[in-house]
């Protein structure tokens, strides 16, 4: 029995050493005796008020980089209450999981003012759809991907998130192309029976002796048909966006720091600009009351020596007079004597401004002539003793594609009111003449009036800028077009939407860049509380973002976040100073005439055949 419990003793030694030796080497393989050396020399000299959060400090520094373990999407609503989607991620960091972010991507797609109810509903169906396929493809396929992945790993993660969209969006193209051979085949053409001709007279039917025949009107260039948005795609933005995001806070940097060192390829820029805000105050559109359908937006651009502080609050006051300026007035009670003389005093006055808060975080007003809206800009500057053209610039969103009656062939620019695409120069022309304080045209005619672009932009000059929106709504697309599909512009609007990857923000700021044209960020129509646009803004290193007006929640946040980063960038020693003449005063490259003039022969046939 004595014998026994010796035996068991010894075993008891040998394992007890054994574990001993295995953690010396253990720790030995892990240089944890160095560290620890280490460590503790140096906190003998600096002697730290907090000495175990010294010690975590220094050994969380030495921990393996976090990684993806999760990825949760979610259906939200947006600033109009339409369902949008949410990206959760969920990183192992230092052998624990924690959320790090979370981030909101805009609505798929933007109706226009004129839609139909039946279109709209039809895209709330579509909405609902996608922003269902979208979940589903992050909480199974995406989850699955980007499992053990480092968030700081952009290219790669933006390249898979490519390839897996490249892959849908062709099983979406031979879904819709079996679709339409189904169509097709259910159809049945009607049977047509061939018209006796008519006798022929002496007198061509409906003209008249003495009167001229009327000039036959060029047709115009049917519209492109809109580029079809896979569903789910959101998924592929909100992904990028989220991952960037939880980057820049493991990373402990700021969003637009890791945006712009991204962009310059690691390389920490010594000085970053705010980009100046272009802040909407009245909307007259074509759902606007009255019959005014032009200016779907009327923007105040402050001076480029202000400040983000000083520009907002400017033009603040400004809204705000505008606010007193279309406040309906109160008429006082009157007497039972006066009632039919106040009655026939209020047929002569002129109809109160009827007006209403936009989506777009400004005033929609009704206006009956194109220079009310200006006018009562000008008004409002007047009282607070500003000079439009010095103290602050005005630019006009036109959303020409919204304005065009087919029917017709012609821009219904006032209610009843048409005009032709040569037209328009000519009401651009005199609208300059009369205010020469606007300085931003935005989509001033649509995007298939190539020729008419070149001639407004030769007519007005190098004062103006002329700004596409509509024609770039899709940012991958426009990395893969030539600059021909495009109309010839100073700069485009980019939003963040659906497929975009923040790599496809990089690398279409640089091409702009390198052709010298401007970059402007916008927020769409359906926005969320997500503020990550002003920070992609500042590292990319725009000229302009455009935000809507100053209410609204969901606007008013960016705003804020505007201000936040100017004084975090004042404070670092890190702002820099804009320069007006880079922003305004400007030189176009002189072009090759074969780029910037049609022939008028080709140019006529080709809008015939499209026609026809």
């Amino acid at each position: 029995m004595a014998c026994r419990d010796s035996d068991d003793k010894q075993q008891r030694r040998f394992n007890l050493a054994d574990l001993k030796h295995q953690a010396v080497e253990y720790y030995r393989n892990n240089e944890v005796p160095q560290r620890l050396e280490e460590v503790l020399n140096t906190m003998f000299y600096q002697r730290p008020a907090d000495f175990y959060g010294y010690l975590a400090n220094y050994f969380a520094g030495l921990s393996q980089p976090p990684v993806i373990c999760k990825l949760s999407g979610k259906k939200i609503l947006d600033g109009i209450g339409r369902p949008t989607l949410e990206v959760e991620v969920t990183c192992r960091i230092r052998e624990r999981e924690k959320r790090v972010c979370s981030s909101t991507i805009s609505s798929h797609a933007e109706m226009l003012e004129n839609t139909s109810n039946e279109a709209f509903d039809a895209d709330e169906r579509e909405r609902r759809e996608s922003v269902n396929t979208a979940i589903e493809w992050i909480n199974e396929s995406f989850n699955e991907m980007f499992r053990g992945l480092q968030p700081t790993d952009q290219d790669n993660i933006d390249k898979l998130l490519g390839e897996y969209f490249s892959k849908k969006a062709e099983e979406d193209k031979i879904r819709r192309e079996a679709e339409k051979e189904k169509e097709a085949q259910e159809a049945v053409p009607p049977v047509s029976h061939p018209q006796p001709a008519a006798p022929q007279s002496g007198k061509k039917k409906g003209t008249k002796q003495g009167k001229k025949p009327s000039l036959v009107e060029k047709p115009i260039l049917p519209a492109e048909p809109p580029e079809p948005i896979v569903k789910g795609s959101m998924a592929v933005g909100c992904i990028s966006l989220a991952l960037a995001k939880a980057a820049a806070i493991i990373t402990e940097i700021p969003l637009y720091m890791h945006i712009a060192l991204l962009k310059a390829n690691q390389e920490a820029p010594k000085e970053l600009a705010v980009p100046l805000p272009m802040i909407t105050v009245l909307s007259c559109g074509k759902s606007s009351p009255g019959k005014l359908n032009l200016m779907k937006e009327v923007m105040l651009i402050p001076p480029a020596w202000l400040t983000a502080k000083q520009a907002i609050k400017r033009c603040l006051d400004i809204q705000k007079q505008l606010m007193k300026l279309t406040e309906p007035p109160v008429q006082p009670p009157s007497s039972v004597g006066e009632g039919k003389k106040s009655s026939r005093d209020a047929k002569k006055a002129p109809p109160p401004v009827l007006r209403k808060m936009s989506h777009l975080g400004c005033l929609v007003i009704g206006s009956e002539s194109l220079e009310h809206p200006l006018t009562l800009i000008q008004t409002a500057c007047a009282n607070l003793s500003m000079e439009l053209g010095t103290d602050v610039h005005l630019g006009l969103n036109c959303a020409a594609h919204e304005l065009m009656d087919y029917s017709k062939g012609k821009y219904e620019i006032l209610f009843g009111v048409h005009k032709s695409a040569e037209e328009m120069v000519d009401v651009y022309l005199e609208l300059t003449n009369k205010f020469p304080s606007i300085k931003t045209f935005i989509d001033p005619l649509r995007k298939e009036d190539k020729q008419q672009w070149i001639v407004l932009r030769n007519t007005l000059g190098a004062k103006y800028h002329l700004i596409a929106e509509d024609s770039c709504r899709n940012v991958s697309k426009l990395l893969e077009d030539d600059s021909m599909s495009t109309p010839k512009c100073r700069g485009f609007i980019l939003k963040y939407t659906n497929e975009t990857k923040i790599t496809d923000f990089l690398q279409v700021s640089q091409l702009l860049e390198d052709r010298k044209q401007i970059c402007i960020l916008g927020s769409p129509d359906g926005e969320s509380i997500d503020d990550s646009l002003v920070d992609l803004a500042v590292g990319l290193g725009t000229k302009f973002i455009k935000l809507g007006g100053l209410s609204r929640g969901e606007r008013v946040t960016k705003y804020n976040r505007l201000l936040a980063v100017e004084e975090e960038l004042s404070k670092n020693g890190r702002l820099c100073e804009r320069d007006e003449r880079d922003l305004f005063d400007f030189v176009e490259e002189e072009e090759e005439e074969e780029e910037d003039e049609f022939d008028c022969t080709d140019f006529d046939t080709g809008i015939v055949q499209a026609a026809l």
